[in-house]
């Protein structure tokens, strides 16, 4: 490939990537705040088509699109950061597990470690970053509304769970019926 393409394609799924931030929706309803959107999906294809240095990549350039056109303030200043992190652990779980052998067993684990990945990542930002922030930044302390334990063990540990394996469930259906696209790339 060349590499005028290769900025082409790292381009077009940066694109994509960040209009797929805008199609968001809470899972839990309690927190409705903690939405969740498949922007990852054209990460996980740069990582296939390319490699894990363009994923990272097109991860970096949608955050930053996210950032400048797309800013909510305080959420968006204190989330960004962490979802950098919190995809990047699943992206490079994905990348190490099923990347060079992908098999059904393989696809499974890295669901598994991938989605574990991602929530602890999570719930230590959540617990060391996000919480003080809110705080200090937003006047939104969850120590006073709800309890940090409460926070964590019944929103953020479900929450991004249920985001590991939905967004394993989805890439592996795009995966499976872009296969022959990604063949003859």
């Amino acid at each position: 490939m060349t590499h005028t393409r290769k900025m082409a394609l790292i381009a077009i799924l940066s694109a994509v990537s960040f209009l797929l931030m805008y199609l968001k929706f809470p899972l839990i309803p309690s927190a409705s705040f903690l939405e969740i959107d498949f922007s990852i999906i054209p990460i996980l294809i740069g990582m296939l088509a390319l490699d894990l240095g363009s994923a990272f990549t097109i991860l970096l350039i949608r955050t930053v699109l996210k950032f400048l056109f797309n800013n909510s303030g305080p959420s968006t200043v204190i989330g960004l950061p962490m979802n950098i992190v919190a995809l990047a652990v699943f992206l490079l779980a994905f990348y190490v597990i099923w990347g060079k052998k992908q098999t059904i067993q393989q696809y499974v684990f890295a669901t598994i470690v991938g989605s574990a990945g991602l929530t602890l990542a999570m719930l230590l930002l959540n617990y060391i970053y996000a919480i003080p922030a809110y705080a200090a930044f937003a006047n939104f302390d969850i120590r006073e509304i709800i309890g940090v334990r409460n926070y964590l063990v019944g929103m953020v540990l479900p929450f991004n769970l249920l985001q590991g394996l939905l967004f394993s469930l989805i890439f592996y259906l795009v995966y499976r019926a872009s296969q022959p696209i990604l063949r003859k790339g």
